[in-house]
C-alpha cells in the first residue's frame, strides 16, 4: 500500500493496490495487504485475504513476510503500485532475498538515477531537456549556468514534485539549494532546462517484458512546468498531430522494452516546436491509471497485476480503438480552505483530488470537468486579461474569442495596448500599485466575472498575488495559464444554448 496520505501521495495509488488484490483473487492467489492508512479502500477488511495494519518500513515488512512464510509459499511482493513509499522498500527487500514481482528493482533504479537514465535515452536515440546534477551549491551554480536559466530544480527520489521549483536567477538558485538539501537528504539535486510554453504529455502503457500496449496518451492543458498531478489533461490529445502521437507511441514502446517493464509504465514527455523530449519515466503505477482505465474502458491496473503474476499481454487481446468521446481530468485544489495561500500552479503538486468530465467533444468534456471541480464558468460579463510578456502574442486571439462570446474586456496598461493595437475593444484598469480604483476593487465589487492571469518571476508573482487570491475568495472563475484560458473559452462556447447530457460511464465504452 501507499502508507499515510499527504499531498503528492495520491489516493490513485490506493486504487491500483486494490485492483492488484482483486486480480490476485481472480487468479486464485492469496493476497496480503500491508498498509497503515485507515482512510483507504485497500485497508477495508474484504479487499484482500489478509491485512497487516503496520508501518511501511523494511523492518516491519520483513517481519510480516517471515510470519507469512510459515503458512505458505511466498510468490512475491508488489511494490510498484503504492507510489514512492513502498518503492523505497524495493532495495532492502531484494537484499533480504524477497522476490519482487514485475519490473526489476534495477530497472526502477535506472529510471530514478539521472546518469543511468541519460545513458538509456542515448542508447534509444531519444532527447531530453538539457540537464545537470548537483551535490553541492558550487556544482548547482555551474550546472545551472551550463543548462541556462530558467531551470527546473528538484530533489531526486521524491514523489509529488515535493521541493520542486522553477528558478530564474542565481540568488534564487542559492536559496533553493540550501533548502532542498533538507528535502533530498543524501540524494543529488536535479537541474533541468525549463521548456517554456511546451505541451506536456502523459502516457500509460502495459508490458509483459515482450509486448507493449499503449493504454492512453493524455495531453496536458496547462503547459510543461506545472506538476502533472495539478494539470488538467485530455484523452485523446486535443491539439497534437497524428504524426506526433505516432512518434510518442513508438518512443513509449521502445522505452518499455528498454527498461524490460513487466506491469505498468508511465512516461512524461514535453513537445516543443514539434520536437519530443522525455521528461521522466516511471516503471510503476501512476496517478493517471484510474483516469485512463475509466476513459478507455480497460482495467489497466488489474491487467498490470496479472502481468506481474506471470500472465502474457497477448492473452488479454487488447487492441487500439478510436474513441468516440473525449475525457478531461481536472485537479481539485484546497486553496479556499487556507488563508493566504497563493493559488498559482507550479512544479510542486498541490491538488488534493481530481474529477473527470466525459462527452462527445473537448468543449463539453472540459465544461463538465470544471463543474466537477467546483468552478462555474460565466456565460458573459467582463473578463480581466493580464499576461506575462512572453504570452502577449497570444493575447489578441484570446481577447477576440472572449469578445465573440459576448464578454467585455478590461486589462492593465501593457495588455490593453496590445489588444487595442490588434483592434480588440478593451478598457484600461489600474494595477493595484497604481492606486484606486484598481482591478481588485473591481473584482470585490462584482464587476469581473472571469480572470486570466499568467505571470513568472518572484516580483511579478508577488505583485499579482492579490488578484488570484481575490478571484479565489470571491468565487470568480480564474485561469493562470493561456492554455487553460483557451480551454475555458471553448467550454463557454460549448455551453451556449445547450443542456449538458448525462450518461452512465459505460455508455462511452
Amino acid at each position: 500500500g501507499g502508507g499515510p496520505n499527504r499531498i503528492g501521495q495520491g489516493i490513485e495509488f490506493d486504487y491500483c493496490c486494490c485492483h492488484a488484490a482483486f486480480a490476485c483473487e481472480e487468479l486464485g492467489i492469496e493476497s496480503i495487504m500491508v498498509n497503515c492508512n485507515p482512510e483507504t479502500v485497500s485497508t477495508d477488511y474484504d479487499t484482500s485475504d489478509r491485512l497487516y495494519f503496520e508501518p511501511l518500513t523494511a523492518e516491519d515488512v520483513l517481519e510480516i513476510i517471515e510470519t507469512e512464510k510459515q503458512s505458505g509459499t511466498l510468490l512475491g511482493v508488489i511494490v510498484q503500485f503504492g507510489g514512492q513509499t513502498p518503492l523505497k522498500l524495493a532495495h532492502p527487500l531484494e537484499q533480504a532475498g524477497v522476490p519482487i514481482l514485475g519490473t526489476s528493482v534495477d530497472a526502477i533504479d535506472i529510471a530514478e538515477d539521472r546518469e543511468r537514465f541519460k545513458a538509456l535515452l542515448n542508447e534509444l536515440d531519444m532527447l531530453q531537456p538539457r540537464n545537470a546534477i548537483a551535490r553541492t551549491e558550487a556544482e548547482a551554480i555551474l550546472g545551472a549556468q551550463a543548462v541556462g536559466y530558467p531551470v527546473v530544480l528538484r530533489p531526486s527520489y521524491v514523489l509529488g514534485g515535493r521541493g520542486m521549483e522553477i528558478v530564474y536567477d542565481q540568488p534564487s538558485l542559492e536559496r533553493y539549494v540550501r533548502e532542498a538539501v533538507i528535502v533530498s537528504g543524501d540524494n543529488p539535486v536535479l537541474i533541468d532546462q525549463y521548456l517554456r510554453d511546451a505541451i506536456e504529455v502523459d502516457v500509460d502503457a502495459l508490458s509483459d517484458g515482450k509486448d507493449v500496449f499503449v493504454a492512453g496518451i493524455m495531453e496536458h492543458i496547462e503547459e510543461a512546468g506545472i506538476h502533472s498531478g495539478d494539470s488538467a489533461c485530455a484523452l485523446p490529445p486535443y491539439t497534437l498531430s497524428a504524426e506526433i502521437i505516432a512518434k510518442i507511441e513508438a518512443q513509449t514502446i521502445a522505452m518499455a522494452k528498454g527498461l524490460n517493464v513487466v506491469g505498468l509504465i508511465n512516461i512524461q514527455y514535453a513537445i516543443k516546436d514539434d520536437t519530443i523530449y522525455v521528461l521522466e519515466a516511471n516503471p510503476r503505477a501512476s496517478r493517471t491509471a484510474p483516469f485512463v482505465a475509466k476513459a478507455v474502458g480497460i482495467p489497466v491496473a488489474r491487467i498490470a497485476a496479472k502481468l506481474q503474476a506471470g500472465e502474457s499481454l497477448a492473452s488479454f487481446g487488447l487492441k487500439q480503438k478510436k474513441l468516440n468521446h473525449v475525457a478531461v481530468k481536472e485537479a481539485v485544489f484546497p486553496f479556499a480552505r487556507f488563508a493566504g495561500v497563493d493559488p498559482i500552479l507550479g512544479p510542486e503538486m498541490r491538488s488534493t483530488g481530481e474529477c473527470m468530465g466525459i462527452d462527445a467533444d473537448f468543449g463539453h468534456a472540459f465544461l463538465k470537468s470544471q463543474l466537477g471541480a467546483g468552478m462555474r464558468l460565466p456565460s458573459g460579463g467582463t473578463a480581466f486579461l493580464s499576461v506575462k510578456d512572453s504570452h502577449k502574442s497570444a493575447l489578441p486571439e484570446l481577447g477576440r474569442n472572449f469578445v465573440r462570446l459576448g464578454f467585455k474586456l478590461v486589462a492593465t496598461e501593457g495588455c490593453a495596448k496590445v489588444l487595442r493595437d490588434a483592434g480588440v475593444p478593451v478598457e484600461r484598469v489600474n494595477k493595484v500599485m497604481e492606486g484606486r480604483p484598481h482591478i481588485v476593487d473591481a473584482m470585490i465589487n462584482g464587476d469581473i466575472q472571469l480572470v486570466v492571469n499568467t505571470t513568472e518571476g518572484a516580483q511579478s508573482l508577488a505583485d499579482s498575488y492579490s488578484i488570484r487570491r481575490t478571484a479565489l475568495v470571491s468565487n470568480i472563475s480564474y485561469y493562470t495559464t493561456i492554455a487553460g484560458a483557451r480551454a475555458a473559452a471553448t467550454a463557454i462556447e460549448a455551453a451556449e444554448g445547450e443542456t449538458l447530457q448525462v450518461k452512465p460511464l459505460q455508455a462511452y465504452a
